[in-house]
Protein backbone atom coordinates (compact mmCIF):
# COMPACT_ATOMS: atom_id res chain seq x y z
CA UNK A 1 0.00 0.00 0.00
CA UNK A 2 1.41 3.87 -1.10
CA UNK A 3 2.40 5.46 2.19
CA UNK A 4 3.70 9.23 2.83
CA UNK A 5 7.16 9.74 2.60
CA UNK A 6 9.35 12.60 3.86
CA UNK A 7 8.69 15.63 2.40
CA UNK A 8 9.57 16.02 -1.32
CA UNK A 9 11.53 19.37 -2.65
CA UNK A 10 8.85 20.64 -4.53
CA UNK A 11 11.67 22.43 -6.44
CA UNK A 12 12.70 26.01 -7.69
CA UNK A 13 10.34 26.72 -9.66
CA UNK A 14 7.51 26.22 -6.82
CA UNK A 15 9.49 28.02 -4.64
CA UNK A 16 10.38 30.63 -6.60
CA UNK A 17 6.52 31.70 -7.76
CA UNK A 18 5.06 31.91 -4.66
CA UNK A 19 8.31 34.45 -3.08
CA UNK A 20 6.80 37.75 -2.00
CA UNK A 21 6.59 40.87 -4.49
CA UNK A 22 5.41 44.16 -3.75
CA UNK A 23 3.52 43.75 -7.21
CA UNK A 24 1.99 40.11 -6.61
CA UNK A 25 -0.43 38.66 -3.62
CA UNK A 26 1.11 35.73 -2.91
CA UNK A 27 3.62 35.24 -0.23
CA UNK A 28 5.59 31.91 0.90
CA UNK A 29 4.12 32.04 4.18
CA UNK A 30 0.58 32.06 2.84
CA UNK A 31 0.75 28.44 2.15
CA UNK A 32 1.49 25.33 4.40
CA UNK A 33 3.73 22.04 3.40
CA UNK A 34 1.88 20.09 6.03
CA UNK A 35 2.04 16.39 5.01
CA UNK A 36 -2.27 14.37 5.51
CA UNK A 37 -1.83 10.96 6.85
CA UNK A 38 -4.03 10.02 3.52
CA UNK A 39 -6.93 11.69 2.11
CA UNK A 40 -10.25 9.75 0.34
CA UNK A 41 -9.27 10.12 -2.96
CA UNK A 42 -13.15 11.22 -3.64
CA UNK A 43 -13.30 14.01 -1.42
CA UNK A 44 -10.67 15.30 -4.33
CA UNK A 45 -12.18 17.27 -6.97
CA UNK A 46 -9.51 17.90 -10.14
CA UNK A 47 -7.82 21.01 -10.60
CA UNK A 48 -9.33 23.54 -13.31
CA UNK A 49 -6.59 25.51 -13.56
CA UNK A 50 -4.50 22.10 -15.01
CA UNK A 51 -3.01 22.76 -18.15
CA UNK A 52 -2.04 19.62 -19.15
CA UNK A 53 -4.78 18.70 -21.64
CA UNK A 54 -3.89 14.96 -22.13
CA UNK A 55 -1.97 11.86 -20.27
CA UNK A 56 0.28 9.25 -22.14
CA UNK A 57 -1.03 6.04 -21.87
CA UNK A 58 1.84 4.49 -21.34
CA UNK A 59 3.34 6.34 -19.03
CA UNK A 60 0.83 6.13 -16.50
CA UNK A 61 0.89 2.67 -16.98
CA UNK A 62 4.28 2.91 -15.59
CA UNK A 63 3.10 4.77 -13.11
CA UNK A 64 0.78 2.67 -12.04
CA UNK A 65 2.84 -0.40 -11.67
CA UNK A 66 5.92 2.08 -10.08
CA UNK A 67 3.13 2.63 -7.12
CA UNK A 68 1.24 -0.56 -7.05
CA UNK A 69 5.52 -2.51 -6.75
CA UNK A 70 7.06 0.23 -4.30
CA UNK A 71 4.72 2.92 -3.07
CA UNK A 72 4.27 6.52 -4.18
CA UNK A 73 6.99 8.33 -3.52
CA UNK A 74 5.66 12.19 -3.92
CA UNK A 75 2.73 12.90 -2.36
CA UNK A 76 0.31 15.10 -4.60
CA UNK A 77 -0.83 18.62 -3.64
CA UNK A 78 -4.19 19.98 -2.61
CA UNK A 79 -6.00 22.38 -1.10
CA UNK A 80 -8.90 22.63 1.17
CA UNK A 81 -12.20 23.73 -0.19
CA UNK A 82 -14.24 22.95 2.71
CA UNK A 83 -14.30 20.93 6.17
CA UNK A 84 -14.71 17.66 4.01
CA UNK A 85 -13.67 18.70 0.52
CA UNK A 86 -10.46 19.17 -1.46
CA UNK A 87 -9.43 20.49 -4.72
CA UNK A 88 -6.45 19.01 -6.50
CA UNK A 89 -3.49 21.43 -7.02
CA UNK A 90 -0.71 19.12 -8.59
CA UNK A 91 -0.35 15.61 -9.29
CA UNK A 92 -3.51 14.61 -10.94
CA UNK A 93 -1.83 11.93 -12.97
CA UNK A 94 -0.64 10.13 -9.73
CA UNK A 95 -4.45 10.66 -8.69
CA UNK A 96 -5.73 9.08 -11.63
CA UNK A 97 -2.78 6.02 -11.05
CA UNK A 98 -4.58 5.42 -7.56
CA UNK A 99 -7.45 5.38 -9.19
CA UNK A 100 -7.22 2.81 -11.43
CA UNK A 101 -4.90 0.95 -8.51
CA UNK A 102 -8.62 1.33 -6.67
CA UNK A 103 -6.62 2.63 -3.59
CA UNK A 104 -9.28 4.83 -1.73
CA UNK A 105 -6.79 7.27 0.03
CA UNK A 106 -3.93 8.69 -1.18
CA UNK A 107 -0.90 10.79 0.77
CA UNK A 108 -1.02 14.59 0.68
CA UNK A 109 0.38 18.09 0.79
CA UNK A 110 -2.15 20.44 2.10
CA UNK A 111 -1.65 23.69 0.72
CA UNK A 112 -3.55 26.99 1.95
CA UNK A 113 -4.18 28.59 -1.51
CA UNK A 114 -6.30 30.88 -3.20
CA UNK A 115 -7.33 30.53 -7.25
CA UNK A 116 -4.33 32.25 -8.58
CA UNK A 117 -2.13 30.47 -6.17
CA UNK A 118 -3.41 27.63 -7.14
CA UNK A 119 -2.98 28.22 -11.10
CA UNK A 120 0.84 29.51 -10.43
CA UNK A 121 1.66 26.26 -8.58
CA UNK A 122 -0.10 24.05 -11.04
CA UNK A 123 1.35 25.84 -14.11
CA UNK A 124 4.95 26.13 -12.44
CA UNK A 125 4.82 21.95 -11.03
CA UNK A 126 3.75 21.24 -14.91
CA UNK A 127 6.85 23.10 -16.52
CA UNK A 128 9.34 21.51 -14.53
CA UNK A 129 7.89 17.94 -15.70
CA UNK A 130 9.92 16.20 -18.29
CA UNK A 131 6.94 14.76 -20.16
CA UNK A 132 5.30 17.37 -21.25
CA UNK A 133 5.22 18.20 -25.06
CA UNK A 134 6.43 21.52 -26.08
CA UNK A 135 3.18 23.33 -26.99
CA UNK A 136 1.84 22.41 -23.43
CA UNK A 137 4.83 23.69 -21.88
CA UNK A 138 4.23 27.50 -24.27
CA UNK A 139 0.52 27.25 -23.45
CA UNK A 140 1.72 27.31 -19.38
CA UNK A 141 4.49 29.83 -20.00
CA UNK A 142 1.50 32.18 -21.84
CA UNK A 143 -0.84 31.97 -19.00
CA UNK A 144 1.80 32.64 -16.22
CA UNK A 145 2.37 35.62 -18.50
CA UNK A 146 -0.90 36.52 -18.97
CA UNK A 147 -3.12 35.42 -16.05
CA UNK A 148 -0.61 36.15 -13.51
CA UNK A 149 0.86 39.09 -15.15
CA UNK A 150 4.71 38.46 -15.67
CA UNK A 151 6.86 39.73 -18.12
CA UNK A 152 9.10 37.30 -19.66
CA UNK A 153 12.56 38.56 -17.79
CA UNK A 154 10.03 38.12 -14.52
CA UNK A 155 9.05 34.68 -15.54
CA UNK A 156 12.66 33.54 -16.53
CA UNK A 157 13.68 34.61 -13.18
CA UNK A 158 11.58 32.42 -11.10
CA UNK A 159 11.59 29.38 -13.06
CA UNK A 160 15.41 29.44 -13.88
CA UNK A 161 15.01 29.36 -17.61
CA UNK A 162 16.64 31.78 -19.30
CA UNK A 163 14.59 34.80 -21.81
CA UNK A 164 15.57 33.04 -24.84
CA UNK A 165 13.90 29.83 -23.77
CA UNK A 166 10.85 31.10 -23.14
CA UNK A 167 10.81 33.16 -26.44
CA UNK A 168 11.54 30.23 -28.42
CA UNK A 169 8.62 28.15 -26.32
CA UNK A 170 6.16 31.13 -26.92
CA UNK A 171 6.97 31.52 -30.61
CA UNK A 172 5.74 28.33 -31.54
CA UNK A 173 1.80 28.94 -30.59
CA UNK A 174 2.20 31.31 -33.70
CA UNK A 175 2.25 28.07 -35.52
CA UNK A 176 -0.68 27.59 -37.65
CA UNK A 177 -2.92 25.17 -35.36
CA UNK A 178 -2.54 22.07 -37.19
CA UNK A 179 1.16 22.22 -36.87
CA UNK A 180 1.13 22.57 -33.29
CA UNK A 181 -1.48 19.38 -33.37
CA UNK A 182 1.60 17.85 -34.85
CA UNK A 183 4.41 18.72 -32.53
CA UNK A 184 1.89 18.00 -29.49
CA UNK A 185 1.14 14.08 -30.84
CA UNK A 186 4.75 13.49 -31.60
CA UNK A 187 4.90 13.96 -35.87
CA UNK A 188 7.53 16.65 -35.58
CA UNK A 189 9.58 17.78 -33.04
CA UNK A 190 9.85 21.58 -31.86
CA UNK A 191 13.31 22.46 -34.04
CA UNK A 192 11.15 21.68 -36.53
CA UNK A 193 8.17 23.82 -35.28
CA UNK A 194 11.07 26.57 -34.70
CA UNK A 195 12.37 26.26 -38.66
CA UNK A 196 8.60 27.48 -40.19
CA UNK A 197 8.19 30.24 -37.31
CA UNK A 198 9.62 32.39 -39.87
CA UNK A 199 7.48 31.79 -42.51
CA UNK A 200 4.19 33.61 -42.36
CA UNK A 201 2.18 32.17 -44.95
CA UNK A 202 0.29 29.86 -43.15
CA UNK A 203 -0.17 27.99 -46.74
CA UNK A 204 3.61 27.68 -47.56
CA UNK A 205 4.37 26.20 -43.62
CA UNK A 206 1.47 23.71 -44.26
CA UNK A 207 3.25 22.23 -47.12
CA UNK A 208 6.50 22.43 -45.54
CA UNK A 209 4.87 20.49 -42.17
CA UNK A 210 3.28 17.50 -45.05
CA UNK A 211 6.64 17.49 -46.82
CA UNK A 212 8.05 16.62 -43.39
CA UNK A 213 5.90 13.78 -42.26
CA UNK A 214 5.90 12.73 -46.17
CA UNK A 215 9.50 12.03 -46.42
CA UNK A 216 10.22 11.99 -43.17
CA UNK A 217 12.45 15.37 -42.78
CA UNK A 218 15.48 15.95 -40.17
CA UNK A 219 15.04 19.33 -38.87
CA UNK A 220 18.65 19.71 -40.92
CA UNK A 221 16.69 18.83 -44.09
CA UNK A 222 13.69 20.56 -43.30
CA UNK A 223 16.04 23.43 -43.03
CA UNK A 224 17.29 23.24 -46.06
CA UNK A 225 13.75 22.83 -47.64
CA UNK A 226 12.80 26.40 -46.03
CA UNK A 227 15.87 28.20 -47.16
CA UNK A 228 15.87 26.50 -50.46
CA UNK A 229 11.88 28.13 -50.83
CA UNK A 230 13.11 31.57 -49.61
CA UNK A 231 15.85 31.55 -52.43
CA UNK A 232 13.25 30.80 -54.84
CA UNK A 233 11.18 33.64 -53.90
CA UNK A 234 13.97 35.93 -53.98
CA UNK A 235 14.57 35.21 -57.61
CA UNK A 236 11.20 35.34 -58.17
CA UNK A 237 11.13 38.70 -56.53
CA UNK A 238 13.41 40.21 -58.51
CA UNK A 239 12.03 38.45 -62.01
CA UNK A 240 9.07 40.76 -61.37
CA UNK A 241 10.72 43.47 -60.35
CA UNK A 242 12.36 43.45 -63.56
CA UNK A 243 9.64 43.04 -65.86
CA UNK A 244 7.71 45.94 -63.74
CA UNK A 245 10.72 48.26 -64.52
CA UNK A 246 9.85 47.77 -67.74
CA UNK A 247 6.18 48.48 -67.70
CA UNK A 248 7.37 51.43 -65.68
CA UNK A 249 9.26 52.93 -68.63
CA UNK A 250 6.37 51.69 -71.23
CA UNK A 251 4.00 53.40 -69.02
CA UNK A 252 5.78 56.73 -68.76
CA UNK A 253 6.06 56.59 -72.28
CA UNK A 254 2.33 56.11 -72.82
CA UNK A 255 1.19 59.03 -70.41
CA UNK A 256 3.67 61.31 -72.32
CA UNK A 257 2.23 60.70 -75.75
CA UNK A 258 -1.60 60.43 -74.24
CA UNK A 259 -0.90 63.35 -71.93
CA UNK A 260 -3.09 61.50 -69.27
CA UNK A 261 -2.68 58.86 -66.32
CA UNK A 262 -2.38 55.49 -66.91
CA UNK A 263 -2.51 52.58 -64.70
CA UNK A 264 -1.52 48.98 -65.75
CA UNK A 265 -3.61 46.80 -63.75
CA UNK A 266 -2.06 42.72 -63.59
CA UNK A 267 -3.75 39.08 -62.78
CA UNK A 268 -2.35 36.45 -61.59
CA UNK A 269 -1.60 34.75 -64.56
CA UNK A 270 0.46 37.94 -65.78
CA UNK A 271 -2.57 39.07 -68.41
CA UNK A 272 -3.98 42.56 -67.46
CA UNK A 273 -5.49 45.54 -68.88
CA UNK A 274 -5.01 49.22 -69.35
CA UNK A 275 -6.46 51.73 -67.49
CA UNK A 276 -6.61 55.39 -69.20
CA UNK A 277 -7.44 58.50 -66.91
CA UNK A 278 -9.59 61.33 -68.33
CA UNK A 279 -10.94 64.99 -66.43
CA UNK A 280 -13.99 65.41 -68.92
CA UNK A 281 -15.36 64.45 -72.38
CA UNK A 282 -12.96 66.65 -73.98
CA UNK A 283 -10.13 65.69 -72.39
CA UNK A 284 -11.72 61.97 -73.69
CA UNK A 285 -11.81 62.92 -77.07
CA UNK A 286 -8.55 64.53 -77.04
CA UNK A 287 -7.24 61.09 -75.48
CA UNK A 288 -8.82 59.12 -78.52
CA UNK A 289 -7.44 61.60 -81.62
CA UNK A 290 -3.89 60.81 -79.69
CA UNK A 291 -4.53 57.21 -79.77
CA UNK A 292 -5.51 57.17 -83.88
CA UNK A 293 -2.60 59.00 -84.48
Amino acid sequence: MARATKKQVLGRGLTSILKDSKNKSTSISNVTNKVSSEVDISKISLNPFQPRSSFDREKLDELVISIKNIGLIQPITIKKNSKNNFQLISGERRLRAFKELKITKIPCYIRKANDQQSLEMALVENIHRQDLDSIEIAISYKRLIEEINLTQEELSKKIGKKRSTITNYLRLLKLNPIIQSGIKDGFITMGHGRAMINIDDEKTQLTIYEKIISKNLSVRNTEKLIQSLKNQNKNQKKEILKNDLDFIKEKAKLEKKLEAKVDFLFNKDKSGRIKINFKSKDDFLKILNKINE
